[in-house]
């Protein structure tokens, strides 16, 4: 059963009696502010003027920014690492995780291939998104300098 209704303004003139009125600015009407110059020079183009008058012999600043270098990697994309065990036990990477001394749950990625999905520098250093094979674990991000370069052909599991 469907319902539907139509108002008229006039129908809805019960409603409006018990409210007072008050009338509303109209949407339209915009005040304008105007920016007025200030009597005194800039204080900050009679130091630029200064500086540039004392210093005749600088060089001008050059208009076109060269684009940043490309980032040189210690690893490439897709190759095969393992983590050393004595840096990564004594890092704060494995100090922040809270595992129990002599934990067993991550010989994995001291004994198993990982692959490196990604790499990026960052502000403490150059680190690799690391993915380990055949292990259902998430990729992890390591510091480069903890990790193992294998050769994918003569790779040998320890």
């Amino acid at each position: 059963m469907a319902f539907s209704s139509t108002f008229s303004h006039n129908s809805l003139s019960c409603f409006s009696s018990s409210f007072p009125q008050t009338p509303r600015p109209s949407p339209f009407r915009f005040t304008s502010i105007r920016a007025v110059k200030s009597a005194e020079p800039d204080k900050e183009k009679l130091a630029k003027s200064n500086t540039q008058q004392d210093s005749s012999n600088a060089q001008p600043p050059t208009t076109a920014a060269k684009p940043p270098k490309k980032p040189v990697y210690s690893m490439k994309k897709g190759q095969i690492v393992r983590v050393d065990k004595e840096k990564y036990l004594n890092s704060i990477n494995y100090l922040s995780v809270g595992h129990p001394p002599y934990y067993k749950g991550l010989d994995y990625i001291y004994e198993d291939r990982g692959e490196v999905l990604d790499l990026r520098i960052f502000e403490t250093g150059e680190y690799a998104l690391i993915a380990w094979v055949g292990i259902p674990t998430a990729p992890a991000w390591l510091p480069t300098d903890m990790l193992i370069k294998s050769d994918k052909l003569n790779y040998e599991r320890m």
